[in-house]
């Protein structure tokens, strides 16, 4: 039996469900600043802010608006510009907040 697209993204949004409830999990026992820090630097990733978490929602989102302009392009961004924005929401502030928290958290552990 041949699994549909719909079938396919179903389960891995399943997947990614599970891993964030590992995070989650990991999140809720005993635990140093730093180690918080460490963990929250992997949502958003410093350097390279696509490959965080965060950007790779983000990079979703933004291939999700190219498929929404592609299907009827004549509409001007009617379908395409609410997914664009939210990539954009997620790229910028939760990004910034999480940095901040880091530094918050651990500001020495920067250039690890």
């Amino acid at each position: 039996m041949t699994r549909t697209r719909l079938d396919r993204v179903r389960a891995a949004t399943g997947i990614a469900k599970l891993a964030l409830q590992q995070i989650e999990d990991e999140l809720t026992g005993e635990i140093d600043a730093q180690e918080l820090a460490e963990i929250l630097r992997e949502f958003h990733h410093e350097d390279h802010r696509q490959d965080g978490v965060l950007g790779s929602l983000a990079q979703l989102l933004t291939v999700a608006a190219q498929a929404a302009g592609r299907i009827q392009p004549d509409r001007d961004g009617e379908m395409s510009c609410p997914p664009h924005e939210a990539a954009a929401l997620i790229t910028h502030n939760p990004n910034l907040q999480t940095y901040y928290a880091t530094r918050a958290l651990d500001p020495q552990g920067e250039s690890a």
